[in-house]
């Protein structure tokens, strides 16, 4: 039986942790944003509330490293 698309992404994605679910996650919607609205300059403002908040996610431990990104990637 063949599986779906559906069924495969679920099956992954149930196998990674919160951290990498949560990076999946952003993943995806940057690409929806990306695709359903044509790119805006920001401002010098709005970027820089941007990189707080990244901050901000980094220093609560919102991420995951380039190590642990590529031992995923190997097992792709």
């Amino acid at each position: 039986m063949r599986k779906t698309l559906e069924q495969e992404v679920h099956k992954y994605f149930v196998q990674l942790n919160k951290a990498e679910q949560k990076a999946v996650i952003q993943l995806l919607r940057t690409f929806l944003k990306n695709r359903q609205q044509k790119p805006e300059r920001c401002t010098i403002e709005q970027y820089n509330r941007e990189l707080e908040e990244a901050e901000k996610r980094i220093a609560a431990g919102d991420f995951i490293t380039h190590e642990q990104l590529t031992r995923e990637m190997k097992k792709w």
